[in-house]
């Protein structure tokens, strides 16, 4: 359980917030199986969170289930049944979620359509977490408002296949839309932005100020960290973002460390975390 207190000078006095973050589970037998997520979700809410947020990966990815076939290490767990045991997340302000990109990768149709819906997304509002993809809501508690926002991946899709059926040597295609999110936004109340990916931190241009704080995931802090440093980081940023929570210019970044294994299923010098964050005004 990692913990952080945010004094956030763009954040109202008068509200304080405190937000359970879950993210990067990877869901498989045996490394993180229905028990184990049953524990989590036991945690988590024994933490008494006004408000729950998924920050993606749910399960994992389509090199995942090629890999698997080869040498049958894990197996995937029906996307239902996992999402069952995550309906029982409770917080007077409920459980929310984004999606991440391996979240995607599994999803051969949604990769095919070059969009939703996916597989994960649909398992998750069955049970009654809504998924957002560049869409936000308005929230209430303690009398005061505020906006909680929630970015399409940027790493959602593979490029397309060239003639000769291979990939181009280009990046992932992103399905975020800052500017869309933040245009339905009303009024003045602080904004909780959620996003899988960390790059998106530094990639806010004008719209930088208009967000309080960003909460991610996805890099798992590295996954290996041998005495503090962390070899791979998947992030354009390299080490920039691999961690914890980051001030730049005044601006909050808070990424976890998340709670499952990508890959192959180790960790070393990055214990799994589920963050607690409480936000106040200074």
């Amino acid at each position: 359980m990692t913990r952080y207190e945010l004094r956030l000078a763009n954040w109202p006095k008068e509200l304080r917030l405190r937000a359970a973050l879950i993210s990067d589970l990877h869901v498989c037998e045996p490394w993180m199986n229905l028990d184990r997520v049953q524990q989590i979700v036991a945690r988590t809410n024994a933490l008494k969170p006004d408000i729950i947020l998924l920050l993606g990966d749910f399960i994992a990815s389509q090199r995942m289930r090629r890999i698997s076939q080869l040498v049958p290490y894990s197996q995937a767990i029906p996307a239902a049944d996992w999402a069952g045991v995550l309906r029982g997340l409770s917080a007077p302000l409920g459980a929310h979620a984004v999606l991440g990109n391996h979240d995607w990768w599994w999803d051969e149709a949604a990769q095919d359509r070059r969009g939703g819906p996916t597989e994960v997304g649909k398992a998750l509002e069955a049970a009654g977490i809504p998924v957002y993809q560049n869409d936000c809501v308005r929230l209430e508690t303690q009398g005061r408002p505020f906006w909680l926002a929630g970015l399409g991946d940027q790493w959602a899709l593979f490029p397309p296949h060239r003639a000769d059926g291979r990939y181009p040597p280009i990046p992932y295609q992103g399905l975020h839309d800052v500017p869309a999110m933040l245009g339905k936004i009303t009024d003045d109340a602080p904004v909780l932005m959620m996003a899988h990916e960390p790059d998106i931190f530094a990639e806010m241009g004008e719209f930088a100020d208009r967000v309080a704080v960003t909460v991610a995931g996805h890099t798992h802090g590295g996954q290996v960290r041998l005495f503090g440093f962390a070899p791979v980081v998947p992030s354009r940023y390299g080490r920039r973002f691999v961690y914890g929570h980051i001030v730049d210019n005044g601006r909050h970044l808070v990424v976890s460390g998340g709670l499952g294994c990508s890959g192959l299923p180790v960790r070393f010098g990055v214990p799994p975390e589920i963050v607690a964050l409480d936000i106040a005004g200074t």
